[in-house]
This record gives structure tokens, C-alpha cells and sequence, in this order.
């Protein structure tokens, strides 16, 4: 459904995601800091350190800052070397600042971090690495070389080693763990966006072809009555001119190509539904439609419908809605991609639930994902095995998800098992051995309304 390689799905393409505002704006918080604690060191506390230097660094900032103000525009978006250079840049200011303000014994030293976790949110890991590296790097060099720290009287600021090592120490692992962590949780936002904009399209894509089909069957039934007209007039004026051959053979072109007509809308709207009689359908219906784009895959079908304790004879009539079509879809061809040879699918209900279970003669789903089917960008049943015998099969991982997503939107509840113990022999294992998806809804979320009349045809917006 949806190329592996399409950009917006791309997970490593996050060039263009970081302004050239934000890192400008959060310089100035920066510059605006340093300045405040150069001279607050100095007023207050009788300091000495090289202000010539510190402004000199401190004026860096500021000159980097005008000129992205005034030679880019205000939506500039960075590529991926331009935000390392640019956060490049501020590691090695601030550096050169803790040079001059005493290294680790100033506490302003754990600023560092900063430029490795805005790497870690918004850049490739690549550029993470190195700007991790290049952190630690530029950490322990300030903690061996550095201007001390020098009072009005001379007294010179010292520290304990201990304290001095074990504060590197907690920069270092501030470093990895802040590193690690936001790259993570930006990683997991960004697949699970990418995966909801992909439901989305296949929730909108959906939805367009039900409505097209449905002003296809719309069509077809309000031409129905003219249709059946034309042909029956053209019968007539067939019965009336046989003495004139040539007139009778224009007679039944006319009846031909009104016959043509409605077997044109006919097969144009077999797959719309959204004519009002067909908006309610049974639930055997909507799992039949649900599962007709692979009943001529080489696998077998086999449905079964019946009601559970104290359910209804009758079928129930459920709401023939997009997301519910779309979702059992997907899990339909999951089951059948990975099944030998038969796919079960299940229909039961009861006075307060409507279950619908799917199950296949395959291996089942791998142990060690089972617990994480339904997450974006996760093969669940992607083995060595199906690469031996399905090599031409690639997904995104996204089909699970899609559907998972697309029922609960309905108020399904999603529970996925092994039918079998994948320790079995294959002798030792029942017809049902693959995997089993259990679908289910409260009964009133599904039920179609109970209404005295359908009312006329609305027309769709396509």
C-alpha cells in the first residue's frame, strides 16, 4: 500500500526539521545567561577573569546571531550539516568559555549537555555520535586545561579532585543517558506520527472509493426505471415493425444498448454500498466483503457465523462502516500472506458483544514480537523462514497497525495469540496452528439503528 521508500514515511530524512529561528532564539538565551553570570561573578563575588576574552566569546555569539538574522529568512530551515555546524559552533564557544572561567569548577559546565540533546531530538543518529564525542572530548579537555578562578585577593578557587572527577563523571553519563533518552522518545513520536498519517491516507483513501461506488450505485438505481423503459419500449416497436427488417434491427440495437447500459452500472457499482439499503448489512455480508480481495489467492476462505450463549438466531445487522471494512481487510491479509493454505474467519455474537476471530494454518507470530504486534514499523511476521520462501514480500510494518488503529477508532478491543504451541511437531499440531486476531466490539457500537423507513438516496460529495 504504501513505498518503503516514500519520504514522508522516511525515518532518518530530518534534514529540513530544525529552524534556524529556534537555535537563534535559544542562543540569545544563551548569550543573555553568560553575560548575566560574567558579571554577577564579578560585582558580586570579586571574580577576576579575563572579560576581554569572555566578551570576545561572548561577541562570537552575538555576531553568529545578527548575521543568521539579517542573511537568512525567518522560515530557514537547516539541512543536516548546517544544524551540526551550527550546534558545533556553541559546544565550542561554550568550551572556550569554561577555559576561561576556572573548567569544572564552574557549575555552568553542565550547559554542555544542551547541544547533544537538541542533536539527539531533531538530527540523525550519525550526527548525534559525533556530537556526543566531540562533547565528552571538550569536557575533559576544560577539566585539565582551564584559567583558575581567581578572587580579589588572590586566592584561587580549588576543588577537591574527587568532587572535580565525580562531577566530569555525572557530565559524561548526563551526556549518554539525556542523549539516549530524547533520541528514543523523538523517535517514537516521529513513527508513531508517520504510522497515523499512513492510517489516515488509508482511512481517506477508503472513504473515497466507498463514495465513488456508492454514486456509481446510486446512479444505477436511479437509471434503473428509465433503463427498463427504453428496453421495453424498443421491445414493442420490435413486436410492431417486423415487416421492416431494417427498422427492427435499429429497435433491438436500442434494446441492446440499454441492456449494455445497466450491465455497465452494474458491475461499475458492485463494490459501492452507500446506497441507503446497503449501508446496513449483516455481519456475514460485511465479513465476506471485508475478505473478497483475497478469496482468489490460492489460500481457501472458510467462514462460520453463530451465535454465542443467549445470542439471536438471526445474523445481526451491523453498520457497513469504512474502518471497520478497511481494518478486518488488513488482518484478513496478514492471516493469508502467512498461512499454508486455509484462513478461518468467525463470526459470533451475543446480546452485548460481536466478536469476529481470524485464524491461519501458519507458523504464528514470533515470540519475541508478540507482545508488540500493533506498533508502528514493527514486521511482526517477518522471519528467516519467510525470506527463504517469500522473498519478493517487503512491508513497512505498518498493515497491523493500520488496522489496529482503524477498529479501535470503532470501539474494537484487538487481542493477538498463537492458535498452537510453536514447540509442536507439525503432526502434533491442529488444523488451526497459526495465528488468531479477536476482534471485539460492544454490541451497540456495531449494531446498525433500528429505523421504520430508509428514506431517499443522498447525494455524495466526491
Amino acid at each position: 500500500m504504501f513505498s518503503p521508500g516514500s519520504g514522508f514515511l522516511s525515518r532518518d530524512t530530518r534534514s529540513d526539521w530544525v529552524r534556524l529561528r529556534t537555535l537563534i532564539l535559544l542562543r540569545w538565551m544563551a548569550i543573555v545567561g553568560q553575560l548575566t553570570a560574567i558579571t554577577v561573578a564579578y560585582l558580586h563575588f570579586g571574580v577576576q577573569l579575563p572579560f576581554g576574552l569572555c566578551y570576545l566569546a561572548v561577541g562570537a555569539s552575538i555576531i553568529a546571531n545578527l548575521i543568521s538574522i539579517f542573511v537568512f529568512p525567518e522560515n530557514k530551515r537547516l539541512s543536516e550539516a548546517e544544524a551540526m555546524l551550527t550546534l558545533l559552533f556553541d559546544l565550542s564557544q561554550l568550551t572556550f568559555l569554561l577555559y576561561l572561567t576556572g573548567g569544572l569548577s564552574n557549575p555552568f559546565a553542565l550547559l554542555i549537555l544542551a547541544p547533544v540533546t537538541i542533536s539527539a531530538s531533531a538530527l540523525e543518529l550519525r550526527t548525534t555520535l559525533l556530537l556526543g564525542a566531540v562533547s565528552i572530548l571538550f569536557i575533559t579537555l576544560a577539566s585539565f586545561f582551564h584559567v583558575p578562578l581567581t578572587f580579589d585577593d588572590g586566592t584561587i578557587l580549588t576543588i577537591p579532585v574527587l568532587f572535580e572527577f565525580g562531577f566530569w563523571l555525572s557530565i559524561v553519563i548526563g551526556i549518554l543517558f539525556l542523549g539516549l533518552y530524547s533520541r528514543r522518545i523523538a523517535t517514537e513520536i516521529r513513527s508513531m506520527s508517520d504510522a497515523l498519517l499512513a492510517t489516515q491516507m488509508a482511512l481517506a483513501r477508503e472513504q473515497k472509493l466507498t463514495d465513488l461506488g456508492g454514486v456509481v450505485a446510486a446512479a444505477a438505481h436511479e437509471l434503473g426505471t428509465p433503463l427498463a423503459t427504453i428496453k421495453l419500449v424498443s421491445s414493442e416497436m420490435m413486436d410492431e415493425l417486423a415487416d421492416n427488417p431494417q427498422l427492427k434491427e435499429d429497435a433491438q440495437l436500442i434494446r441492446d444498448q440499454a441492456d449494455r447500459c445497466r450491465d455497465i452500472l452494474r458491475s461499475m457499482g458492485r463494490a459501492g454500498k452507500d446506497d441507503l439499503h446497503m449501508r446496513n448489512v449483516p455481519l456475514g455480508s460485511l465479513l465476506k466483503e471485508a475478505a473478497e480481495p483475497h478469496q482468489s489467492r490460492g489460500k481457501s476462505l472458510e467462514f462460520s457465523f453463530m451465535p454465542g450463549e443467549n445470542g439471536a438466531e438471526r445474523v445481526p445487522i451491523v453498520m457497513r462502516r469504512p474502518e471497520v471494512i478497511h481494518g478486518l481487510r488488513n488482518l484478513i491479509q496478514n492471516a493469508v500472506d502467512f498461512s499454508r493454505s486455509t484462513v478461518w474467519i468467525d463470526g459470533e455474537w451475543t446480546p452485548d458483544l460481536i466478536t469476529v476471530r481470524i485464524v491461519d494454518d501458519g507458523d504464528g507470530y514470533p515470540s519475541q514480537v508478540i507482545g508488540r504486534i500493533g506498533d508502528p514499523f514493527v514486521r511482526s511476521r517477518r522471519s528467516v523462514q519467510d525470506l527463504a520462501k517469500r522473498p519478493e514480500y517487503e512491508g513497512m510494518g505498518l498493515g497491523l497497525f493500520i488496522a489496529k488503529t482503524l477498529l479501535e477508532r470503532t470501539g474494537a478491543e484487538l487481542t493477538f495469540a498463537n492458535a498452537s504451541d510453536p514447540f509442536l511437531t507439525p503432526e502434533e499440531r491442529p488444523q488451526r496452528s497459526g495465528a488468531i486476531v479477536e476482534v471485539v466490539w460492544r454490541a451497540e457500537r456495531l449494531l446498525a439503528p433500528k429505523v421504520n423507513r430508509l428514506g431517499e438516496n443522498q447525494p455524495i460529495e466526491v
